[in-house]
């Protein structure tokens, strides 16, 4: 007697019905996985803004004051903004600790340029003033693994933050975020993602307000950061809030950096000290995503 033999396969409506519900879970946990990436990532960042702020307080602690973050928009110093100085601080021009002979230039030498506080290719064993030079050095306060650190120009070694980063110096570093999303190569071959520059502004004490009236007696500077945020503009070819295309810059301070709590005058957060600002998950200054220490 023939055995009946059953139907192989699936038919259409069990194939779409598992695929209705393979899509339905999709639905459910895509959107749950992005928001745990983006909460990873914004607890990381956290995690080195707190381990600047550590490096800043051990920098103060040793030269008495915080980094300056001016940015002179003509003569000396005007390739050179708060972002580089900060860099410079924390790890030194060179990434080999801060010199306390410098005076925050992007060459790394004296104003007049007749003394190299910094300079390439040293050689502490051969020679004595490489060596006083290192043993001068402070830092680096901050670790290289949790710094971020970036070259602003691109060479025939490694690639750059910025290929053209004027009217910044070349070859000089920033302190980037986490949120890696441009892809680098290393000097030595190996390619990583490098984020958005951390802005850096310090406190001038001596100012009372930061009405949008005049600069001469604000506390932050809305220029110390501005060629920065103006590159990342460039590239990414979007609109940052933080760059006014007013010139008033009243969003930076009257929105963005002022306490609400204080309604007496226009007053800002950390009046006292400085403020670090990560452009967040968009990679764009001046949105809801930002990362700052206020």
């Amino acid at each position: 007697m023939a055995v009946k033999r059953g139907k192989l396969g699936f038919t259409m409506v069990e194939i779409l019905t598992v695929v209705g519900i393979i899509a339905i879970l999709i639905a459910v946990f895509v959107p749950t996985l992005t928001m745990v990436r983006r909460i990873a990532k914004e607890t990381q960042q956290k995690a080195q803004r707190t381990a600047i702020d550590l490096a800043l307080m051990a920098f103060k602690a040793d030269r008495g004051y915080y980094p300056p973050s001016d940015w002179p928009r003509s003569g000396d110093g005007s390739d050179y903004c708060g972002g580089q100085r900060l860099a410079e601080a924390l790890l030194g021009w060179d990434l080999l600790g801060f010199h306390p002979d410098s005076e925050w230039m992007a060459d790394g030498r004296t104003k007049d340029g007749s003394e190299e506080i910094y300079h390439e290719n040293l050689d502490p064993t051969n020679d004595p003033d490489d060596r006083k030079n290192l043993d001068e050095r402070r830092g680096p306060y901050l670790e290289l693994a949790t710094a971020n650190a970036f070259r602003l120009g691109k060479t025939a070694e490694h690639d750059g933050l910025f290929d053209d980063p004027a009217p910044l110096e070349e070859d000089t570093f920033v302190l980037c975020d986490v949120f890696g999303t441009k892809k680098i190569i290393l000097a030595n071959g190996e390619t990583v993602k490098a984020g958005a520059p951390i802005l850096y502004y310090r406190a001038d004490t001596s100012k009372k307000t930061i009405d949008t009236g005049g600069t001469s007696h604000r506390i932050y500077d809305v220029y110390d950061n501005l060629p920065l945020i103006n590159l990342k503009r460039t590239e990414d070819k979007k609109y940052h809030p933080l760059m006014d295309p007013t010139g008033t810059y009243s969003f930076f301070y009257e929105e963005y950096i002022r306490d609400p709590k204080i309604t007496a005058m226009n007053w800002p957060y950390r009046p006292d000290s400085y403020i670090l600002i990560s452009a967040g998950a968009d990679g764009l200054y001046g949105t809801k995503d930002d990362i700052c220490n206020f």
